[in-house]
């Protein structure tokens, strides 16, 4: 399988709709290289503004281009845009419905080492609580440059979390139905429901292999957006599957999982929920799959919790 980084797909996708709209402008924090847009700088530098370190001030800054009219991606550190910045997002891009999108490079554990000063695992939380702005969060490459095409065309405040590594491909072609809102059903199947989100996906897809290897039939959602949430299709999971364990590179509190109990808890006579997810403790250090590993978020794991609970 091929893997390349959703950072780069997002510069090459960024690059070719900035040819065609003048009007987007891409701002970082002294963060082009680890978001992969020094091509971007090269190819279109009167189109990208470097802000320096000072995410308050580069959200309010894109919140001003946009009333004048340009339409802004600003690119910064998942951990550092999405806790440092969250009163400007919320009251210069949300409170306003300002056409802000607001890109969180290396979310989640990307920087493993780096420890709890540099992982994101409470962005999710805080922006699904926000009004006016949606949540998206790609799983490949191919979901990545739909989403990006997206982004270029909508006028709505969005935030959106890219990892920092090559990952494997979930797809096996360009994407050109991609709905905002709308979840992707990449396998189907009637006795469990594994809903992932981002780089969980490739490990939700691997898991079903197994299980279904062992007679039971997988469905696998990919919940792209958080917010707007798709809830119809956990509603039908969650009556046609008699478990669903949710899979997210997020706290276990206030993240895709939480969202799926909270649909799942309206309706009477659902499934099961199961989160997968970072504990309430300063996650771990070490590289992606180490802390995937330690905390579940792993084919064995999720075989386990099925036989338990199935078999």
């Amino acid at each position: 399988m091929n893997k390349i980084a959703n950072r780069q797909v997002m510069c090459e996708t960024l690059i070719d709709e900035a040819k065609q709209n003048q009007d987007i402008v891409v701002l970082t924090s002294d963060s082009r290289g680890s978001a992969s847009l020094v091509a971007f700088a090269e190819s279109q530098p009167k189109q990208m503004i470097e802000v320096g370190i000072a995410e308050q001030n580069i959200v309010s800054i894109a919140a001003g281009l946009a009333h004048s009219g340009k339409r802004p991606f600003v690119a910064s550190p998942a951990c550092f845009l999405s806790m440092r910045s969250i009163e400007q997002i919320k009251v210069d891009v949300a409170y306003s419905n300002t056409n802000v999108k607001l890109i969180g490079i290396s979310g989640g554990v990307s920087y493993g080492a780096l420890g709890m000063s540099h992982h994101s695992l409470q962005d999710i939380a805080v922006t699904r609580a926000i009004p006016n702005l949606q949540v998206i969060i790609p799983a490949d490459r191919f979901e990545t440059k739909a989403v990006f095409r997206y982004l270029a065309q909508s006028d709505q405040p969005a935030y959106v979390r890219l990892g920092r590594n090559p990952v494997e491909d979930c797809y096996q072609a360009e994407l050109t139905d991609f709905e905002v809102g709308k979840a992707v059903t990449m396998r189907n199947g009637n006795d469990v429901t594994l809903i992932a989100t981002g780089e969980t996906v490739r490990v939700a897809l691997d898991a079903a292999t197994d299980l279904e290897a062992q007679g039971l039939s997988v469905r696998v959602l990919n919940m792209h957006t958080i917010k707007p949430l798709d809830q119809k299709a956990i509603v039908k999971a969650a009556t046609e599957t008699k478990l669903i364990i949710t899979l997210e590179e997020h706290s276990i509190y206030s993240g895709l999982g939480a969202a799926v109990a909270e649909v799942v808890s309206a309706n009477r006579d659902g499934a099961a929920v199961k989160i997968l997810g970072i504990a309430d403790e300063p996650a771990v250090t070490g590289k992606t799959k180490e802390i995937f590993d330690h905390y579940g978020l792993s084919t064995e794991n999720i075989k386990q919790i099925v036989t338990e609970h199935l078999l």
